[in-house]
């Protein structure tokens, strides 16, 4: 049963030994501020180490035997899943009417919760307050350009919009969290899913912050793949190009036959012309293993969606039950 009363914060966690105190440290100071704008509301945060490699798991059960002016629920999952698995494990596990997500890292700015608390209490028609970014100051202008870039291209092919700068930070009501949880695909992509299970979401601004300690564990490569497997979670639009691709290449090679049997009636059959021919059999082998690809992604998530694998597996923690045996979802 969920408790009307209780603000559940999800926080996935991955090899954030050095953030976890800061952030706890930081949440203290803004618990007066929830009570502010929600009086009466009890907050638990939701702890989802993703398999680390450092003391995060160490710390989460301190914190949890510790004196803190919220509750610490913590689990800790068999292996690092990911942070789509370690989110979906949190909000299967948050047990409060209304469900906050963020990071361990601070980029998500705890002094924002009581005013997202607020607008909820404020207006019951509201489901969400989200987040994005307004600035992207201190990241690497090539990775800001190929963010933007990921933006346009998702809103272009996919059925439902994600702003610019969109963050996983925000705060949703029971209704949508449990919409999000019951949706039954392995391939997830939350921002995605935040859009397409709908509900009246309002925004928040604010600029890019940088993390409070530790160094972050997403790079160029394990971004671009993220993004890869966004777009293609979220539209088929990608296999609807190839195939206007096939399309057009099938015209230009009709064209190119017709022309070089009349040139050839015409003149004859010249030898020149082989680095041309050349090229552009390379340019159109190229697309056709491009659009091999595309397919072939497609394919994979198919056959990954029909092992049926659970999203993640928890090993240890303090939600109840009996965590002895690993659970599964």
């Amino acid at each position: 049963m969920h408790n009307a009363s209780t603000l559940s914060i999800v926080v996935p966690s991955y090899n954030e030994e050095d953030c976890i105190p800061l952030f706890l440290a930081a949440m203290a100071d803004t618990i007066a501020g929830i009570d502010a704008a929600a009086p009466g509301t009890r907050v638990e945060l939701v702890f989802v180490d993703d398999g680390s490699r450092d003391r995060t798991a160490h710390l989460l059960r301190e914190a949890a035997d510790g004196t803190w002016p919220f509750d610490v629920r913590w689990l800790s999952l068999s292996r690092n899943f990911g942070k789509e698995g370690a989110l979906l494990a949190g909000l299967d596990a948050a047990s409060g009417d209304l469900v906050a997500v963020m990071d361990a890292d601070l980029q998500d700015p705890p002094s924002l919760l009581p005013r997202m608390a607020a607008m909820l209490v404020d207006d019951p028609t509201l489901d969400c307050v989200a987040t994005r970014r307004t600035t992207r100051a201190g990241e690497p202008p090539i990775r800001s350009a190929f963010s933007r870039l990921f933006y346009r291209l998702m809103n272009l092919v996919s059925p439902v919009e994600v702003p610019d700068g969109a963050r996983d930070f925000r705060m949703m009501r029971r209704a949508m969290v449990d919409a999000i949880t019951a949706l039954p695909e392995r391939n997830r992509f939350s921002k995605g899913l935040y859009a397409w299970v709908g509900f009246r979401t309002a925004w928040i601004e604010y600029p890019n912050a940088k993390r409070a300690a530790g160094r972050t564990t997403w790079n160029f490569l394990t971004l671009t793949g993220y993004a890869i497997d966004g777009l293609m979670s979220c539209s088929t639009m990608p296999l609807t190009i190839a195939s206007y691709i096939g399309l057009l290449l099938c015209a230009v090679a009709f064209g190119a036959t017709c022309f070089i049997a009349v040139r050839a009636a015409l003149f004859g059959d010249p030898v020149a012309g082989w680095p041309s021919l050349a090229c552009i059999v390379t340019f159109i082998g190229g697309l056709q293993l491009l659009c091999l690809g595309v397919i072939g992604r497609y394919l994979a998530k198919t056959y990954l969606e029909t092992k049926r694998r659970p999203s993640y597996i928890v090993r240890d923690g303090n939600l109840g039950g009996n965590l002895g045996q690993p659970t599964s979802r």
